[in-house]
């Protein structure tokens, strides 16, 4: 009968397009399982669909940058943000992308407002020093660099990251031991013992310079 038969279309329709949730469940396992390719295309799927998930667009943002797209990446953020203003991962990402089309003020501002979100997330507090860093603002790096151990004392690159600050403030006592922590936690660490090294390097060529 005619109930029968609309019942075998409404499954035949549904088997053709698919759900908003079966394109995205798609999508997230493509690249869980590190299939960024196909993860990207069920992403582009979905948002040409006119379906809207701040995830989706965050995530999606992430395999655009790596694969250098960054105008791109840059709106996918955006779109996140607009969907969801307090998502701080977007904003973090986002900070990510200014920083590498070089709008350093534009990373700083984004990192600010992921750090104001989420005033924990050690990578905000990281990232925000680098870029200080890059502004000359070393005295600004040196603390956002510290907030970031404070929050997680027991990653290395953290101390690499201060010392390499104290080093450009001259402060090479204070980078040593920086470093030296850095070496605790890890002991291969070699880009850290590199560093050290040069500091070491340079205060005995200050010492014979005078």
């Amino acid at each position: 009968d005619q109930n029968k038969l609309n019942k075998k279309q409404e499954k035949i329709s549904k088997a053709i397009k698919p759900s908003k949730e079966q394109i995205y469940n798609q999508a997230i396992h493509f690249h869980s399982k590190g299939n960024i390719l196909e993860a990207a295309k069920y992403y582009q799927y979905f948002i040409n669909k006119g379906f809207e998930d701040y995830g989706v667009f965050s995530n999606y943002g992430v395999i655009l940058r790596g694969l250098g797209k960054l105008k791109e990446a840059e709106f996918c953020y955006r779109k996140a943000i607009k969907i969801n203003p307090d998502f701080y991962k977007a904003h973090f990402n986002l900070g990510n992308v200014m920083k590498d089309l070089g709008k350093l003020k534009e990373a700083e501002f984004c990192y600010l407002k992921a750090i104001e979100i989420n005033a924990s997330f050690a990578d905000a507090y990281t990232n925000l020093g680098n870029v200080l860093r890059d502004l000359g603002n070393l005295n600004q790096a040196e603390i956002s660099f510290r907030k970031a151990i404070k929050i997680n004392p027991s990653r290395p690159d953290l101390y690499n990251n201060l010392s390499i600050a104290l080093f450009q403030e001259k402060k090479f006592k204070e980078a040593i031991i920086s470093w030296d922590n850095a070496t605790k936690i890890k002991p291969d660490y070699a880009e850290a013992f590199f560093n050290k090294g040069n500091v070491y390097s340079i205060i005995k060529d200050y010492k014979n310079s005078i």
